[in-house]
């Protein structure tokens, strides 16, 4: 079987933010509008796709990073791949960030428009840093009490160190807000709320926001024609480039991480969210546009490089365990080379032991379809998998490489826990070591002393949603 779509129409990207910024709400209309989901889940409801574990849905938070892969046609027509992954922006699971940064090629930074950049925007945004991610930002809850795009994009520059590129202004806001500018095209679109966000019209710049958006537009070239010597000189002559080239330009600073493309809507009220899918296909990189992967040679310890492409050897790192009720354990692996075939064997390096390809699932959140083969540039599922854990590489047996380690922070906070009956000593044991196996952020240890069961994590939340889930599963 061959490939289905060209590597350089991936888009592997996570959304990030502070928690109850919107980002589970803005997976979710980005699924419903890509065709994956026949209704709208509401965080608020508990019926939300992406938070699928029964703790997610009573709190309302997202816990797990879900993948989920989905498709959506370009202005151009052309149909793209996108592998998302949902991370959670509550401080405890800041471990699941860290994570899903280590496999994307993008991320989309989410904000809520009312409170700008708050403390856990900073935190993620140093972790993309780490990994040198190129983002985009989304100025969410237009619709919000006391929204305001413009101090947020202010923020941008006195909290973050970073320079945001704006490309729509907001019409209205508050109860008010309508739609965008679309500075580019220099037109507005205007969402029809009767047709749950899927139906806007294209009008003209309002009047009362001609001379702003003419400023803001102005100042969008001057941002972009910096990174380029000839688009540059072409602007001090007094010759502005074109529509084409502004995107081209755009898309090289945000791949080079110069600067960060800031759209602006309301997920909730299904406003902003197309031409946000839009702007992921303009500006965030495929595979192809970022640098290879570096690993080391297992046989001569020399630094090489594995390119995404499927004749390269197989190479891929598994970034997450999950349990899953009907399929057993699941690990989530990045392909970076080659391809893999079901029922392959493949080499776990890290641990220097042959593990076979039981089963190739492509996730869609809390549902799956099997599948017989995968490519570099995908995200997929394996099960069958018995030794693997976070952070190993997997590859060919032949040509044995080991891909950089992901690095985990040390535990803030420790309880001792014990069972209610002597009887499940047993099972609390081995559901503690299955969800240290899940978490590399969650230890287990004996207290030598008095013999207390002891488990540690990342904070009060974290431990209680381990204990929640131990109850559950047990």
């Amino acid at each position: 079987m061959a490939r289905e779509y060209k590597i350089e129409d991936y888009r592997n990207f996570g959304i990030m933010a502070h928690i109850d910024a919107g980002k589970t709400t803005t997976t979710e209309r980005i699924l419903y509008y890509t065709g994956k989901s026949h209704k709208i889940g509401e965080v608020h409801d508990g019926a939300a796709t992406m938070d699928w574990m029964e703790q997610e849905q009573e709190r309302g938070i997202t816990i797990t990073s879900a993948a989920t892969t989905t498709f959506w046609k370009g202005r151009d027509g052309k149909m793209r791949r996108f592998n998302i992954i949902d991370t959670p922006g509550h401080v405890d699971f800041t471990i699941e960030v860290e994570r899903s940064l280590r496999v994307l090629d993008g991320a989309i930074a989410l904000l809520d428009a009312n409170a700008g950049v708050e403390p856990q925007t900073e935190t993620v945004w140093r972790q993309a840093e780490k990994y040198h991610v190129p983002r985009m930002i989304f100025c969410n809850k237009m619709d919000k009490t006391g929204a305001d795009f413009y101090r947020s994009v202010e923020m941008i520059k006195t909290r973050l160190g970073a320079t945001a590129v704006v490309m729509q202004l907001p019409i209205g806001a508050e109860t008010e807000f309508k739609g965008v500018v679309d500075l580019i095209e220099m037109n507005a679109l205007i969402w029809r709320d009767e047709s749950l966000g899927a139906q806007w019209d294209v009008v003209e710049i309002p009047e009362d926001m001609k001379a702003k958006a003419e400023e803001y537009r102005e100042k969008l070239i001057e941002t972009v024609v910096e990174i380029d010597e000839a688009a540059m000189e072409a602007y001090l002559e007094g010759n502005m480039p074109d529509n084409d080239q502004i995107r081209a330009l755009v898309r090289r600073g945000t791949i080079d991480v110069k600067f960060h493309p800031m759209f602006c809507g309301t997920a909730f009220k299904n406003k902003g969210v197309q031409p946000l899918l839009d702007a992921v296909v303009d500006y965030l990189p495929s595979p192809l546009d970022i640098p290879a992967i570096k690993g080391i040679d297992v046989k001569t310890e020399a630094e090489i490089e594995r390119h995404p492409d499927d004749a390269e050897p197989l190479s891929m790192l598994a970034f997450k365990i999950m349990n899953d009720p009907f399929v057993g354990s699941l690990t989530f692996a990045r392909i970076y080379s080659g391809k893999l075939e079901k029922g392959a064997s493949v080499m776990n390096t890290v641990k220097d032991k042959r593990e076979r390809v039981g089963r190739m699932l492509q996730m869609h959140s809390n549902s799956r379809e099997d599948i017989e083969e995968a490519f570099a540039g995908d995200i997929v599922a394996l099960a069958g998998l018995k030794e693997t854990t976070t952070g190993d590489t997997l590859c060919d047996p032949l040509k044995p490489v080991i891909l950089e380690r992901m690095e985990f922070p040390e535990p803030v906070i420790q309880i001792a826990i014990e069972p209610k009956t002597k009887g499940d000593q047993e099972k609390m044991g081995l559901a503690l070591n299955r969800l240290a196996a899940e978490d590399p952020s969650f230890r287990v240890k004996t207290d030598q002393e008095s013999g207390q069961t002891i488990i540690a994590g990342m904070g009060e939340l974290h431990l209680d949603i381990i204990v929640d889930r131990m109850c559950r599963e047990i």
